[in-house]
């Protein structure tokens, strides 16, 4: 599989959850995510991190209640949970609470607020574990070599921070280091902090003599602006993806605006530097129809939450005022399902076993 097509698929969940509080959408997202990473994972390294995400977002959903119950408890009218001492701040923090009474609509919006985070950071991780990130670097275009290998490295620090810590916890237990608490982990810190470190060096070097980083025999001034429009181009992309995943009508139409303009400059900004950076590519990965099907379930998840947001937005947010079970609609809910197809339609990954 191309790896850009698990990652469009993978952001296209974590569109279709940031499109939504409803916690049984949200569990269908994550139950979708999960059932897929673990039909069409492979044996790498970082394949075997997706737990850890998961982990991960349970820490965030718990950050998300505790801080609201510490902070503006009682911003939500309703029945009271209990009360905690209030801390009286100076005129110059006015409008901060910290403490008094906890309503138990407030908590169940945490929760709620809490888990839509959760589930965009599960997608991600999802991404991570069912595209080998390496790989990224060799479908993008010449252009965008210099900014696409600074996305690569940072998108690539979770999954070799993972399979450091495999790595050294696999070591400790063959040396009989089966300790725990702070004692094991300033056992495992420092060598995963070195491991990492000389990954990334040998990485550079690896780059460094393959010949990323050559600009070809463009002048200056073109590599200027051609960079220049590539980062505009980025910005306004951004920016308008912010607007668009807002609630509120003006910034989108404005968000719609900045992503159109910003994916023409970078489409100039592309056509410009290509023409002076020639890149030849060993074994590319081709985009078939296990891709395109790929990609389709996850933007099929996507349309239908946004569709169904823009027509009837009550379906997504259930009530926290009155408390009120939330339900599952219909529309959504067969779109979430759309995204499971990749778990049957994907060829499987390659694992080592099969290429020996």
């Amino acid at each position: 599989m191309h790896p850009g097509a698990w990652w469009i698929w993978a952001l296209a969940l974590a569109a279709a959850a940031s499109r939504t509080l409803n916690p049984l959408l949200l569990g269908m997202i994550l139950a979708v995510t999960a059932y897929v990473v673990v039909r069409r994972r492979g044996d790498a390294p970082w394949a075997r991190g997706f737990k850890y995400y998961l982990v991960l977002a349970l820490v965030v959903i718990a950050i998300r209640v505790v801080l609201r119950i510490f902070l503006g408890g009682g911003g939500v009218v309703g029945p009271t949970l209990f009360t905690l001492p209030e801390l009286t701040l100076p005129d110059a923090a006015a409008g901060i609470q910290i403490g008094g009474a906890v309503s138990a609509g407030s908590v169940v919006a945490a929760a709620y607020d809490g888990l839509r985070l959760a589930t965009m950071l599960v997608c991600l991780g999802a991404a991570n574990a069912l595209a080998n990130p390496k790989r990224l670097l060799t479908a993008l275009p010449g252009a965008l070599y210099e900014v696409g290998m600074a996305v690569v490295v940072a998108l690539s620090v979770a999954p070799q921070l993972i399979e450091s810590v495999l790595r050294v916890r696999r070591a400790r237990r063959l040396r009989g280091g089966l300790g725990t608490g702070l004692r094991a982990l300033s056992g495992i810190l420092l060598p995963v902090l070195e491991d990492a470190l000389e990954r990334s060096l040998r990485l550079a070097a690896s780059m460094d003599s393959r010949g990323y980083g050559r600009r070809g025999d463009a002048p200056r001034q073109a590599r200027i602006v051609t960079g220049a429009l590539l980062v505009v181009g980025l910005l306004g992309i951004c920016a308008g993806l912010y607007g668009l995943l807002s609630g509120d009508d003006g910034a989108r139409s404005v968000g719609l605006t900045s992503f159109v303009l910003g994916g023409v400059i970078c489409v100039v900004g592309m056509v410009a530097g290509g023409r002076h950076v020639r890149r030849t590519r060993y074994r590319p990965d081709p985009w078939r129809g296990p891709e395109w099907m790929v990609a389709a379930a996850g933007a099929v998840a996507a349309i239908a939450l946004i569709v169904v947001g823009a027509t009837d937005p009550t379906q997504l947010y259930p009530s926290v005022f009155p408390l009120a079970w939330p339900t599952l609609p219909l529309v959504p809910a067969l779109g979430i399902a759309a995204a499971l197809l990749p778990a049957w339609l994907s060829p499987p990954q390659a694992t080592r076993r099969a290429t020996q």
